[in-house]
């Protein structure tokens, strides 16, 4: 069965909606005074939206790379790279009580912007011609796709095969594969440019990520 489009999405959504609600609950129950960023709910918070991000980074980065591992479809783990990049932003906006300042304020706004740039990278990454089990397609493959169709194609009139829905579908695939050739060049280019803004502001928040995270630990916990 196939899935519905953009349903991590969806699922990224129902998450964050669930948790909301969870956050509202605590609200009415604390008289609306809002979650400290140090109580249990904002460290469980921080935690979880943290691990989120870290696994958003890491996994799919490792399947992707890896040209000896098989785990899962490149466009599974696509999925559930944008699952945990939104819902782990929206757990560590929870986790800083709505307080801004200092360096935890300019952690906030690199998520913040590493989000807006996932969604743009999103764009340009499904753009790509993908083979059957989602990984993208080099310019070799697309070309070798195309001697197939003209080899069939040539087949079929030696024989004086005249099967009119037949030669339609070939060359409506023939078509499609030179559409993708052309665009493949332009959309690897933006492709490289997004990846020297992403992955520099990706470093500078985990960095300031993990200053924020010793930081915290050490007000909480050495100084008492």
């Amino acid at each position: 069965m196939a899935r519905p489009k953009n349903y991590e999405l969806w699922l990224a959504l129902l998450a964050a909606l669930l948790v909301g609600t969870i956050y509202l609950v605590i609200l009415y129950w604390t008289g609306f005074d809002i979650p400290p960023a140090g109580g249990f709910f904002g460290h469980a918070m921080g935690i979880a939206g943290f691990l989120l991000m870290l696994m958003t980074e890491i996994l799919y980065s490792l399947r992707k790379r890896s040209r000896m591992a098989h785990w899962g479809r490149m466009s599974g783990w696509l999925s559930f790279h944008i699952f945990t990049g939104l819902l782990g932003p929206f757990l560590v906006l929870l986790h800083s009580s709505w307080k801004f300042n200092g360096l935890a304020g300019w952690t906030t706004l690199l998520t913040a912007i590493i989000v807006i740039s996932g969604f743009i990278g999103r764009y340009i990454y499904t753009a790509i011609p993908r083979s059957a089990d989602g990984s993208a397609l080099e310019l070799e493959q697309i070309e070798q796709q195309l001697a197939q169709f003209d080899s069939q194609a040539s087949q079929m009139e030696t024989a004086g095969i005249s099967r009119k829905k037949e030669v339609q579908r070939l060359l409506k695939q023939r078509n499609l594969l030179q559409h993708q050739a052309a665009s493949l060049a332009r959309t690897r280019h933006l492709l490289a440019l997004w990846h020297s803004f992403h992955v520099p502001v990706g470093i500078t928040l985990f960095t300031l990520a993990f200053m924020h995270i010793i930081a915290g630990m050490y007000y909480a916990t050495f100084l008492h």
